[in-house]
């Protein structure tokens, strides 16, 4: 109410003209004139209920001189409402502790919604996986999400938080990267053997290449697998190039089709798809509705369906997840996980092999259907993000605190020691950083601290954790990593990072990327197909410490 109370009650404002939803829109300042506004005193009542009686007046009306009702102007109430970018809780609060918030406010284009709800339908509007739908799906989406706008925006907020939807991203894939900028232009470099950069060669890449088939077509998410490459329009279209397959055969033999530029999935057109995720065996998609289906790997019902290795047709992840808002998925080798949104919360699901312990559930038994990891509940731990490494996972909670497990090789869970974890784990060591985000590799782990420092553990093959000085004789860059350790050769660009991408495959050398919040691109690792971006120089294939791309992803 204070802050209303500034915003609002301070104003001189006319009641008259335009009151459409958005107010910028409609012609209204975003430069408000303020002058000063003298509150008669009130006898006989405390300090408390004078504040108290000047705000039921300032919401309601029967103002005293000088003062307005807020009732009359609901169109500026909801242009700071949604201006401010409140979240889905700090409307549920404003709801909860002032009426004005809550009752109908006679306003388009719902006359029975209240303020708050309208704020919260104004913000998923701005979304681009938002915009498409007719009102019969908009509907139906709400009901989906609980029955209120307020919680469509909460899950639409927690996919953007943790796949960067709609923002700068680049991917670390097996031997090639993507990189996506800010307004959905792809650029793709590095190993190109079967097409996997999708400018219609087989040639590598050792500069970042746009791909101009694309031109014109914004692209909001990108992953990749091992020869192959799949990119995620603001339309929901799903392009593919590479090997023409969504997940290799039992036994790691390879595709011989390719195809070497993008090219619209053509059995996923009814589904508008906002995330990919590829693992060795199969492919999965997720749908702005919050449902996966999966591709390939259908032996043996390892994901809950019977399907051909090749099959191209996309099969519904159902069980446990069937009436579940699933916000991101993250491919293994072979599993996968889920995070899913409730009214209640937020949980993790996971299905596939469960070798190591990397399920989460205390065994190393598959799982043929997803199953909620009960852990999280026991730690008090509200995941925001998930990673799926080839053989241990990771999840970054709401409270910054960070839990691995699956196989501990190299030291890849940050516990101090090799062994597997069979449930997730709290990373004790860093108790005293909130971290945003955490990605995982092939026995590696990096994690992001609220402010841009990184923090990386587990395998040293190919310089990928970046601990290298650079200077000759001054610690072995090859080094495996226990605990986390700061990133110093990061922390000496000067720069927050906000994302950290490393490769994800068990056949090729890892190479890392850092993007900073200026949209500069760091990289590190491995660079013998050119998947780093730069030119290394005579018998190098790596590079020790970070080094600048030449490309802006702002």
């Amino acid at each position: 109410m204070w802050a209303l109370r500034k915003l609002y009650i301070e104003g001189n404002y006319s009641k008259s003209g335009d009151r459409s939803m958005d107010a910028t829109a409609s012609g209204a300042s975003s430069s408000v004139p303020y002058h000063n506004l003298i509150d008669q005193p009130l006898s006989l009542v405390t300090p408390l209920q004078q504040i108290l009686q000047c705000c039921q007046r300032h919401c309601f009306g029967n103002a005293h001189p000088g003062e307005f009702p807020l009732a009359t102007s609901p169109s500026i109430v909801l242009h700071v409402l949604t201006s401010c970018d409140l979240d889905p809780d700090d409307l549920a609060r404003l709801e909860a502790t002032c009426t004005f918030f809550k009752q109908p406010a006679k306003f388009p284009p719902d006359y029975e919604l209240s303020i708050a709800e309208l704020a919260a339908l104004d913000m998923c509007q701005k979304r681009a996986v938002f915009k498409p739908m007719t009102t019969e799906e908009r509907e139906m989406f709400k009901q989906r999400c609980g029955g209120s706008w307020k919680l469509v925006l909460r899950y639409l907020l927690a996919g953007e938080a943790c796949c960067r939807r709609e923002k700068s991203q680049a991917i670390a894939g097996p031997g090639h990267s993507i990189a996506v900028t800010s307004r959905g232009s792809v650029y793709s470099f590095g190993s190109n053997s079967s097409g996997q950069l999708g400018h219609d060669t087989q040639e590598e890449e050792w500069r970042p290449r746009l791909i101009k088939t694309l031109e014109g077509i914004r692209i909001i998410q990108a992953a990749t697998g091992a020869g192959r490459t799949m990119l995620i329009s603001d339309a929901g279209a799903v392009y593919a190039f590479g090997k023409a397959s969504f997940g290799e055969a039992e036994f790691g033999g390879q595709g011989s089709k390719f195809v070497t530029k993008p090219q619209v999935v053509e059995s996923l057109k009814g589904i508008y798809v906002v995330q990919a995720a590829i693992g060795n065996f199969f492919t999965a998609v997720l749908s702005r509705e919050g449902k996966v289906y999966t591709f390939s790997w259908g032996k043996d019902a390892k994901l809950g369906h019977h399907t051909e290795p090749n099959d191209v047709e996309p099969q519904l992840l159902g069980g446990a997840l069937e009436n579940i808002l699933v916000v991101q998925i993250a491919a293994g080798y072979c599993y996968l996980l889920a995070l899913v949104c409730q009214p209640s919360g937020m949980s993790v699901y996971s299905v596939g092999c469960g070798l190591g312990g990397k399920l989460g559930h205390g065994s190393r038994t598959d799982e043929r259907h997803p199953r909620l990891i009960e852990k999280f509940q026991a730690l008090n731990l509200q995941p925001k993000a998930v990673a799926a490494g080839a053989w241990h996972a990771a999840v970054v909670g709401l409270d910054g605190r960070v839990c691995t497990w699956g196989w501990g090789r190299y030291g890849c869970l940050g516990h101090g020691y090799e062994d597997c974890e069979p449930v997730p784990k709290v990373v004790e060591s860093l108790s005293t950083i909130k971290a945003v985000q955490v990605a995982t590799g092939d026995y590696t782990t990096f994690v992001v601290s609220e402010d841009g420092d990184v923090y990386s553990f587990g395998c040293g093959e190919s310089s990928s954790l970046g601990h290298s000085t650079g200077i000759v004789g001054q610690g072995n860059r090859h080094t495996n990593v226990h605990t986390p350790a700061l990133v110093t050769s990061l922390k000496s660009i000067g720069e927050k990072v906000v994302q950290i991408s490393l490769t994800n495959s068990l056949y090729w050398n890892a190479h890392t990327f850092a993007l900073t919040e200026s949209g500069k691109l760091y990289a590190f690792g491995a660079g013998d197909k050119g998947q780093l971006g730069i030119e290394l120089a005579n018998q190098q294939n790596e590079r020790e410490i970070p080094e600048k791309v030449h490309i802006d992803l702002n």
